[in-house]
């Protein structure tokens, strides 16, 4: 489409030259595996919230959430929805708590280390579970990214989609590998400000170069009316509860995505939640907001039906604007990318490190040795999505909502009980996991009748009734861990 711009590709190097060039500075700062996976607990409030939105929403914000409204119109409401109010409730009741219980619990550096002294697991099944749970969803997860960079590039350069994919896979691990979570979290703080500014300001232009909002609903209207009612299908019938339950229940899954969830833990004080929490819900009902209106504006300004729905975006940057903004804005969707790609490798390494390679391999490992190993682990992990990600028929939105389900239904109850209950046991946890890990797989290999109802809804529920009912069968917590608990109410950490 836009094969030899070199306004785009001068854009697209000077961009990626800025990231590569904070992991090499961060490179340097990095001395242990702490820094290396937390950042040493000193982000402040613009970058913890600005980067955990910006490694939250991925290119989906982009391409997944567009493209899903260019097909169905204001039908996609129901994911931005529950998204927008999933959000807000992870900052209001998960932040503060688990930013405070994982320094009181043992200084945890990560989540499975958090689930691990929490309960005293001195065997060690949480972390090990966890952690299996976080490499296998992961891998998954981290491919999506990997399509979105091959599609970016195939489609704005004109390339084979692997070599495409390659190229957006090298970049991704490169400052990863360097730099760690500092370069992580500094780098998805200036993506998150550029995605922001492309996904408001190209509907605004789409809507001012049709004539303005009242023109671009009639127009929208003509093509089809249900496109503008969001309890309807395109073809007039009603939208069943089911599938609006299946969209909205994207917002449980929040409370269990390791990547969310460790810019909580990072973040240099809990009193600063408060601010941070104003800024990444200003910045997330915004964005869900316009990422919606790109793709139903792209049915006004693209007169014939993309065959790929997910290049909406790319689209309309490419007809609406001249070559030089246009590849500043289309590195937005490389900033989207690379902003959740980089902390899932980074999540998946540390869980390796800390949490399978240490207590399992080799025990008295040295901080030099942990380092080496998390890096390491970036590149495998890496290899396992890209070979994922080499099917250019995958969709963003699919693998997104596979994985997205399998860690809010694995860790979400597991985290929620743990911050709010303290008669949780041990043996509870392990089973919630197990009970909704597994359950993703299953329902989501199913399909026809009841079995289209998104696997999220029915594996999150039994993970919480199995929590719930093992706890109650085994012994009470002991008087250490529960007096733990308790401290955390009045924790100023």
């Amino acid at each position: 489409m836009l094969e030899g711009n070199l306004a785009i590709l001068v854009a697209f190097i000077l961009y990626l030259g800025v990231m590569l060039g904070i992991g090499i500075y961060y490179y340097k700062k990095t001395t242990d595996i702490s820094d290396y996976v937390l950042g040493g607990r000193g982000l402040g409030s613009w970058v913890t919230a600005l980067s955990a939105q910006a490694s939250d929403m991925s290119g989906w914000l982009l391409m997944g959430l567009p493209g899903a409204a260019y097909l169905t119109g204001l039908g996609s409401v129901w994911i931005a929805l529950g998204l927008g109010i999933g959000t807000f409730l992870n900052w209001q009741f998960v932040a503060t708590r688990l930013r405070k219980y994982t320094e009181v619990a043992g200084n945890s550096l990560t989540l499975s280390s958090y689930f691990g002294n929490r309960f005293r697991d001195k065997n060690n099944i949480l972390r090990i579970v966890s952690s299996i749970i976080i490499v296998f969803y992961f891998s998954i997860y981290t491919a999506s990214g990997f399509v979105a960079g091959g599609k970016l590039f195939s489609t704005v350069f004109g390339l084979d989609y692997t070599f495409a994919l390659t190229i957006g896979a090298i970049v991704i691990v490169s400052y990863t590998f360097l730099g760690g979570f500092m370069a992580v979290s500094t780098t998805d703080f200036i993506q998150g400000i550029i995605m922001f500014i492309a996904v408001v300001t190209v509907p605004v232009i789409a809507i001012v170069t049709n004539g303005g909002p009242t023109a671009t609903l009639d127009t929208i209207s003509g093509f089809n009316t249900e496109l503008l009612n969001p309890l309807t299908n395109l073809d007039g019938s009603k939208m069943g509860l089911l599938a609006i339950l299946s969209s909205f229940a994207w917002c449980f899954g929040y409370f269990g995505q390791p990547h969310i969830l460790v810019r909580f833990m990072a973040i240099k004080s809990s009193s600063q939640i408060k601010k941070s929490k104003r800024i990444a819900m200003t910045w997330v009902t915004v964005s869900l907001i316009a990422a919606i209106v790109v793709g139903m504006v792209g049915r006004v300004v693209i007169p014939e039906m993309l065959g790929d729905s997910e290049e909406v975006f790319m689209v309309l940057i490419d007809t609406l604007l001249p070559s030089i903004i246009a590849g500043l804005f289309l590195a937005a969707v490389l900033a989207a990318i690379m902003s959740t790609a980089d902390s899932q490798l980074l999540v998946t390494a540390s869980a390796f490190s800390e949490d399978l390679y240490k207590p399992l391999i080799n025990k008295k490992a040295t901080q030099k040795q942990l380092l080496m190993v998390s890096r390491f682990t970036v590149l495998a992990i890496a290899i396992i999505a890209y070979i994922i990600a080499l099917n250019p028929d995958s969709s963003v939105l699919d693998i997104v909502a596979n994985a997205w389900a399998g860690f809010g239904s694995a860790f979400g109850p597991v985290v929620l009980f743990s911050l709010f209950w303290k008669r949780m046991t041990r043996m509870s946890a392990a089973a919630g996991m197990i009970v909704g890990g597994v359950t993703v797989f299953i329902w989501g290999n199913l399909s026809g009748g009841i079995f289209e109802l998104y696997e999220m809804v029915p594996a999150f529920l039994l993970a919480c009734i199995v929590i719930v009912v093992v706890s109650l069968m085994g012994k009470e917590p002991s008087k250490e861990i529960q007096d733990e608990f308790d401290s955390i109410l009045t924790s100023k950490v």
